[in-house]
C-alpha cells in the first residue's frame, strides 16, 4: 500500500515562502513521477510541478521561477520550495505519484497566502 504524507502547509503573507514535503512509504525511484497538484476554491485541480524518475522537472507557467521541486531518495522525500507567494497560490496542495500507471495522492495541506 503506497502512502504519501505531506507536511509544511500553512498561512503566509504575500511575498513569503513555504516548503512542502511529501514522504513516500516506498522507494521514490519506483514511481514513474512524483509531484504536486493544487486546487484553489472554485477552480479545477492543476499540476504545479513534477519530477520524473529520470530527474526531469516540469512546472506550471504560473510558478516558473518561483517554485522549485526536489527530491531526496535517501529518505524517500519530495519537496516543493515555494517563494514569492501570492494570494493566487492559495489552494489545497496535494502530493501526487504514479506507480505502474496508477496515481496515488496525499491528503493535501492547505496553503493560504494573505495579501
Amino acid at each position: 500500500q503506497v502512502q504519501l504524507v505531506e507536511s509544511g502547509g500553512g498561512l503566509v503573507q504575500a511575498g513569503g515562502s513555504l516548503r512542502l514535503s511529501c514522504a513516500a512509504s516506498t522507494n521514490i525511484f519506483e514511481f514513474n513521477a512524483m509531484g504536486w497538484y493544487r486546487q484553489a476554491p472554485g477552480k479545477e485541480r492543476e499540476l504545479v510541478a513534477n519530477i520524473n524518475v529520470g530527474g526531469v522537472k516540469r512546472y506550471a507557467d504560473a510558478v516558473k521561477g518561483r517554485f522549485t521541486i526536489s527530491r531526496d531518495s535517501a529518505v524517500n522525500m519530495v519537496y516543493l520550495q515555494m517563494n514569492t507567494l501570492t494570494p493566487e497560490d492559495t489552494a489545497v496542495s496535494s502530493c501526487h505519484a504514479i506507480l505502474l500507471s496508477r496515481p496515488y495522492w496525499g491528503p493535501g495541506p492547505q496553503v493560504t497566502v494573505s495579501s
